[in-house]
């Protein structure tokens, strides 16, 4: 990259105090309409923010060969679920890209290599929680994909390496469950505060983790038995997990919000680092 494009990225991204890093328990796509606890959790939060300058998110719901960031100046709202009523397919969640965060994003991972997507735009892992934070849609958001070819450890280092965006005014956020096992979930108590044992015990296990910063312990997530086998059975909604547990500096805070079950096998757990 030119030195002239370079100058020009750092003057729209100054030195800023370093940002707080969230994971989103982003739950069922009707949070993006409904009015619930949740919602009003993340509300709450984003009061708590300093206001980015840019946000970049990575979202369970976009898995590619590769990983890559959406680079385009408007990213269109994605309907990527079926059988929900008429008012979510009309959300529109119109934030404008940043294909300048985009560059800086890969020029600042130095082991990985990060190429740009013009045609994906934000999934509901990004705008059905986005929308609560800034329902403004005033500020520019890009989208990192999550490479299902490479291992807990990769997603653990890349999200290292993207430390410096945080002293850039970038809120880096991460978007799924730690607990998410759609196919045992109980669809006739989805509204009901209840979680099967297995459940209970990988969400405690999870949380001291968490708050004992043990980042190893998530990253191994496929030794704790069946607990986690069953809490994850597939890893799309715990790896944005890891990319806030990468991105936390040693010492830092952590504040847990959301922090219930839901229907015996999710949890809308979130976290706020920094």
């Amino acid at each position: 990259m030119s030195l002239k494009i370079l100058n020009n990225i750092a003057d729209k991204f100054p030195r800023t105090p370093r940002m707080p890093v969230l994971f989103l328990g982003h739950g069922s796509p009707m949070n993006a309409i409904e009015e619930n606890e949740f919602v009003a959790g993340f509300r709450r939060i984003a009061a708590t923010l300093p206001r980015p300058v840019a946000i970049l998110c990575v979202s369970a719901h976009w898995e590619t060969r590769g990983t890559q960031l959406t680079a385009m100046e408007m990213p269109e709202t994605i309907h990527d679920f079926g059988g929900f009523p008429r008012a979510l397919y009309e959300v529109q969640y119109p934030a404008p890209g940043s294909p300048e965060l985009a560059k800086l994003t890969r020029e600042t991972v130095s082991s990985h290599e990060l190429t740009f997507d013009h045609s994906w735009g934000l999934d509901h892992g990004a705008w059905s929680v986005l929308r609560h934070l800034y329902p403004e849609a005033d500020i520019p958001v890009v989208q990192m994909s999550l490479d299902y070819l490479q291992n807990p450890d990769y997603h653990y280092e890349l999200a290292r390496q993207l430390q410096p965006l945080r002293e850039r005014g970038v809120l880096i956020v991460g978007s799924g469950n730690m607990v998410h096992n759609l196919r045992m979930l109980d669809w006739r108590k989805i509204d009901q505060h209840y979680a099967y044992d297995w459940a209970l015990e990988a969400a405690e296990k999870m949380r001291h983790f968490i708050l004992d910063g043990d980042h190893k312990g998530l990253i191994n997530f496929r030794s704790h038995g069946k607990a986690f086998d069953y809490a994850v059975p597939t890893p799309e909604h715990y790896l944005p997990l890891l990319y806030a547990a990468g991105l936390q500096k040693k010492g830092e805070a952590v504040e847990l919000f959301n922090d219930k079950p839901l229907g015996g096998s999710l949890t809308m757990t979130s976290l706020k680092i920094g």
